[in-house]
């Protein structure tokens, strides 16, 4: 053995912190996850200031990325993320107390696409545990965005948050492909733990108001105004519930009318429990064949018992309203007012006037009118079907 040298070779393993991988099937997806992830790591030592001054409104952080090597079979090598007036939608999100690390959970785990438009240029989708909706919105948006985003804090402060307003939590811009995309994110109306049964976007005009066939082969269409005539619907909140409802509502479209803006909806969807129970016995009864848990919380529809729902304080609180104790009806309504960026300019009022000529004796169905007509007829259609 003493002209042999033995070599022996140290094996040891480099130990790496681990990185979240931002999976997902759309690259311009990973790379929003990836930018949310970033852009609340930026926030975490930076305290909210006690009052927004006018260049918060004016603010963003960006961020280039090129020849980056990490998860490169899911995220682009060479891409831009921006997010606008980070202070301002970070205090949107505190004010609903909806906490940075848990906007980031619920944002870094890939969305799920919604097909709820009809345009093919908007594209929806919700977080993986159903608590936001993403919307991509054009560049226009975003400045609509910018321009009323002063007055917009101002009322959100001034009412305590007590809107049914669109709760805006973050604003991006995402370059991709040489090719920029703008998502907005904000709270999803619906509950993020019930099936919606029924759901109509009304606006209060009757004019191509109507849910195309289209739409109607879906499980759970959107409906539309005449789609809400013909099915007799009814939203039965009793005396006590409405009062407050429409005071509610009013205010907002009061701060609507004062920012000239015009061709919004309020988004209706309808929990019925009795069939809600139905389904969940159904389910159980399946998962009791499959000697599985009974609780059924796992489903894949979101749904959990009414009694849960009703006495929890949940995320889904503000929009939620029950059915009067006195209704034949057993049902869960949810409602908000959606699509607030369309400005009453030279471009409404022409279309105003061209569609004003081809309805003719229907010109007063038309959604396209000056604000306060708009907003008056609104207010006169929801009181009308509410009681």
């Amino acid at each position: 053995m003493d002209g042999h040298k033995i070599k022996t070779k140290s094996k040891f393993k480099v130990r790496r912190q681990k990185q979240k991988l931002f999976r997902a099937n759309d690259p311009l997806l990973s790379v929003l996850m990836w930018g949310v992830n970033f852009t609340i790591h930026e926030l975490e030592n930076v305290n909210i200031p006690v009052m927004l001054l006018p260049e918060h409104f004016k603010a963003y952080v960006k961020i280039r990325i090129d020849n980056q090597n990490f998860n490169k079979e899911v995220m682009p090598s060479h891409f831009k993320v921006k997010e606008y007036c980070p202070l301002v939608f970070r205090a949107f999100r505190e004010y609903w107390k909806v906490h940075d690390s848990s906007f980031r959970d619920s944002l870094t785990e890939p969305p799920i696409p919604l097909n709820e438009s009809a345009k093919s240029n908007i594209n929806y989708y919700q977080s993986c545990d159903r608590r936001f909706i993403l919307k991509s919105i054009s560049k226009e948006d975003v400045e609509q965005i910018h321009n009323i985003l002063p007055e917009y804090h101002r009322y959100i402060v001034e009412s305590q948050g007590d809107t049914l307003l669109p709760h805006y939590y973050a604003m991006y811009r995402l370059t991709v492909d040489d090719k920029e995309n703008y998502i907005l994110v904000m709270r999803n109306i619906f509950s993020s733990r019930l099936k919606i049964h029924f759901k109509y976007d009304v606006k209060g005009s009757t004019v191509d108001r109507s849910a195309s066939d289209k739409e109607k082969l879906h499980p759970c269409p959107t409906l539309k105004d005449n789609d809400f005539l013909e099915n007799k619907c009814i939203i039965d909140l009793g005396l006590d519930q409405k009062r407050a409802f429409m005071k509610r509502l009013e205010r907002d479209v009061q701060f609507l009318v004062d920012q000239h803006k015009m061709d919004y909806s309020l988004l209706i969807g309808i929990h019925d429990l009795d069939q809600g129970g139905m389904e969940r016995e159904k389910r159980a009864s399946i998962v009791d064949m499959n000697t599985s848990d009974l609780s059924g919380n796992d489903s894949s529809d979101g749904s959990e018992s009414p009694t849960q729902m009703c006495d929890d304080n949940s995320f889904d609180e503000p929009f939620r309203m029950r059915s009067s104790e006195s209704s034949t009806r057993r049902e869960l309504y949810s409602l908000g007012i959606i699509d607030i960026l369309t400005n009453y300019g030279m471009k409404k009022k022409s279309a105003h006037v061209a569609k004003t000529k081809l309805s003719g004796s229907d010109a007063d169905g038309i959604s396209t009118v000056r604000p306060e007509i708009y907003a008056r007829r609104f207010l006169d259609f929801i009181d009308k079907h509410c009681i």
